[in-house]
């Protein structure tokens, strides 16, 4: 299936400078996504950082397997590297295991590289989970069973911004969910991650989508949520302009 979340075109936001918005896709390892970006300098700083944290991630797995299959939270040592670090802070956050943030903590990572290569606005999605900065403005679609079920319209005054989708029904990441799409906005891409984890999997049995809110309103972090199941759409909290798709 292909992945929830995926960028639209760019478009250029009104401001100080003219904003020229650069669209690349890429492909290292398993990571798969696309970044939209004012600088080839940041679409390289972007490949790179996803490179060198998968790298740090794989080595450190090979010594560590549990993180790979731990599916509730894990302490991990000092000098773990950043993204196994990040990573277990948004799985203790949101009560799930570690790998559950790991496409969202790469995708933030990569954009935190991009700026300090000089980029002025940067997103990156990595593997449908999406990591958003700068003054420009960007639309992600989110999309189930390869229809697009709706876009957000994110603005420079959103941003920094992560946007995660899981799905109980459909896709490759594990759940114990029912909800056909959980939509989580949240200050990281990671925390974004972890959160719809946990808030998919909370998304089940009778009154599955007053679970699904409690939980989201139990994730520090969190800024709002999209619920869809069984054809009913909910929606909480702060989140970016809802537009259709043309």
């Amino acid at each position: 299936m292909r992945d929830m979340l995926y960028l639209l075109g760019p478009k250029p936001h009104t401001c100080n400078w003219a904003v020229r918005l650069v669209k690349s896709k890429y492909s290292i390892g398993t990571s798969r996504g696309e970044i939209v970006c004012d600088s080839m300098a940041g679409i390289e700083a972007v490949i790179a950082s996803i490179r060198h944290h998968r790298k740090c991630l794989e080595d450190y797995v090979l010594k560590n397997p549990v993180f790979m299959y731990a599916l509730s939270p894990v302490q991990v040592e000092e000098e773990a590297p950043l993204v196994v670090k990040k990573m277990a802070e948004y799985a203790s956050i949101a009560g799930v295991g570690p790998m559950a943030s790991v496409a969202g903590v790469l995708a933030d990572l990569a954009v935190e590289d991009a700026l300090r290569a000089g980029a002025r606005a940067i997103a990156v999605e990595n593997g449908g989970e999406v990591a958003l900065a700068g003054s420009a403005e960007f639309v992600v679609g989110v999309r189930v069973r390869g229809r697009t079920l709706f876009a957000l319209k994110v603005m420079p005054k959103d941003m920094p911004i992560g946007i995660a989708t899981s799905s109980g029904k459909y896709g490759h990441a594990l759940s114990f969910g029912e909800a056909d799409s959980v939509t989580v906005v949240a200050e990281t891409a990671g925390l974004a991650d972890a959160a719809a984890t946990a808030i998919c999997n909370a998304t089940k049995g009778r009154e599955a989508v007053e679970r699904g809110l409690t939980k989201a309103k139990e994730i520090k972090g969190v800024k709002g949520v999209i619920i869809v199941f069984e054809g009913l759409v909910c929606i909480w909290g702060s989140i970016p302009e809802i537009v259709g798709v043309q």
